[in-house]
């Protein structure tokens, strides 16, 4: 079911509940994502995260509960996963290109744009290759450019650095950072790894069990940019490792 929600919240789940068939991934959970706010999700595998964020999105029904929405109008969800989502009929640059494309942006704008962030995302000269002379760290980049550009309302993103080595995860880490204020897009963030979400998010969500639930809520009040070795990112650190979100 959908509802309305005050003005100060975006989208909410209200007791909502994730099952495929007989099996329950995720129990009863609320979870409120606020306008332009970055939003975390760890916990480990089998916990429900991915299955939230199809829920987020509006392709997955909730099994229970109510997804609450600000305004009447249907927001615009877009899903960036680790999994290869791309066309791979399609360039790079026209992956990357696509959702500005459906919002009637002409060509040489949405391109422009796109071929900016090519260049930020160290994917210049790339642009005309298909997906299949991509490898699977560069696939992923021209996924978060095709996100980041397309201009939702909420960008839900799992797992989206999870195939790309440690300094070209850092990079984009920072690259989103600056990229997200912005764009005005609420962002909710899946992650396996604490540091990351400690580093990008306002609030963390840790789900635990099989089937998941909510073991706790963090507020991550910290300045950006976050010093990852300061005594302050560790406290929030161990918050979350005691809510038992991660193995």
């Amino acid at each position: 079911m959908i509802d309305g929600v005050g003005s100060a919240v975006l989208l909410a789940c209200d007791e909502v509940s994730c099952a495929y068939g007989q099996h329950v991934a995720l129990k009863p959970v609320r979870v409120s994502i606020g306008a332009g706010e970055f939003v975390g999700v760890v916990g480990p595998s089998g916990s429900g995260k991915s299955s939230l964020l199809r829920v987020l999105s509006g392709a997955m029904p909730p099994a229970s509960g109510v997804l609450r929405v600000k305004g009447d109008k249907p927001l615009r969800a877009l899903l960036v996963r680790q999994e290869d989502s791309l066309f791979p009929w399609m360039t790079a640059l026209d992956n990357a290109c696509f959702g500005l494309r459906m919002l009637g942006v002409p060509e040489h704008d949405r391109e422009r744009e796109a071929r900016s962030l090519f260049q930020r995302f160290g994917l210049s000269g790339f642009e005309r290759a298909y997906p299949g002379q991509l490898s699977a760290g560069m696939k992923q980049r021209v996924a978060v450019i095709a996100g980041v550009i397309s201009r939702p309302d909420i960008l839900l993103m799992d797992e989206p650095f999870g195939a790309l080595d440690y300094s070209m995860r850092e990079h984009l880490q920072n690259e989103l950072l600056q990229l997200w204020p912005a764009s005005g897009a609420a962002v909710v963030f899946v992650t396996h790894d604490i540091d990351e979400a400690v580093l990008l998010c306002d609030r963390v969500y840790v789900l635990r069990g099989t089937p998941g639930e909510i073991s706790a809520e963090i507020i991550v009040d910290l300045p950006r940019p976050r010093q990852i070795d300061s005594p302050e990112f560790f406290a929030v650190r161990r918050k979350i490792l005691k809510a038992g979100g991660v193995p």
